[in-house]
């Protein structure tokens, strides 16, 4: 899959593309990332990309026409019918919050999209109406722009690419996957097995050490349901809701108080 990203800021994705275990689908293709700098596509001496605000206010406003030419540019490229385009997707406090269901999708979409990182105090709502087909948002705060948005879903995309991860049901044990009934993930410990920490010495659940498989699989569910509970009890309403919480857990919870 392909995706475009339109950035003032393409050297930021360098590094990122370049390193950590997710480079296997960056380098192979699996997930074709590619970079534009819309101020390629200003015009003047001083490719400007941003102006002030009608109606006055703080900060600069970027502007329509570079990121239009820009995603000319883009669908010239591409060269995909019209009716078989890939979304214009940009990164705004307004967007719908990207979660796993969302990322899933995203990474079983071939045509991949164009994402837009804005900057400044914003895009010209012109062009937000005229090409953007979908906003997305991490979460309720404000960033200074879209490029760690757009990494984070680049990012979580990848690393749900066959032969990406080392170990092909990695992404089975994450938080939020059906996998999981949608539930957070369970705690993790490794060597040694006494770590004196700065409090004195903390050993692992004994369960883990046993051997026996199946204490072990209801140890980690129960985890699960306990700091799911604690943390994002949304989501013990929403696995119980669809069915996915069996009797045994419902016995688990309600044993928690």
């Amino acid at each position: 899959m392909r995706f475009d990203v339109v950035t003032l800021f393409p050297e930021l994705f360098e590094p990122f593309l370049a390193h950590g275990i997710n480079r296997r689908a960056f380098e192979s293709k699996q997930v074709d990332v590619r970079l534009w700098n819309p101020r390629d596509f200003a015009e003047g001496n001083y490719r400007r990309v941003d102006d002030r605000p009608f109606g006055g206010g703080p900060g600069m406003v970027m502007m329509a026409e570079p990121l239009w030419r820009c995603l000319q540019a883009i669908r010239a490229e591409r060269a995909e019918p019209e009716d078989a385009r890939a979304p214009v997707v940009l990164f705004s406090p307004v967007g719908d919050r990207l979660d796993h269901a969302g990322i899933a999708r995203w990474a079983d979409a071939p045509q991949g999209a164009v994402l837009v990182c804005g900057r400044y105090e914003g895009i010209d709502q012109r062009f937000i109406d005229a090409c953007v087909d979908l906003q997305l948002s991490l979460g309720d705060f404000v960033l200074s722009g879209g490029e760690i948005p757009a990494m984070a879903l680049l990012d979580a995309v990848a690393r749900l690419q066959p032969g990406v991860l080392g170990d092909e049901g990695s992404h089975q044990q994450d938080s939020f996957n059906p996998a999981l009934d949608g539930l957070l993930d369970s705690p993790h410990f490794t060597r040694p097995e006494v770590w004196h920490g700065p409090d004195g010495p903390l050993g692992v659940p004994p369960v883990l050490l046993g051997g026996h498989h199946e204490r072990i699989e209801r140890h980690r569910r129960e985890q699960r349901l306990a700091l799911t509970a604690r943390q994002r009890p949304d989501l013990i309403a929403r696995a119980r809701a669809e069915g996915r919480l069996g009797p045994d857990d419902e016995r688990f919870l309600r044993g928690l108080g």
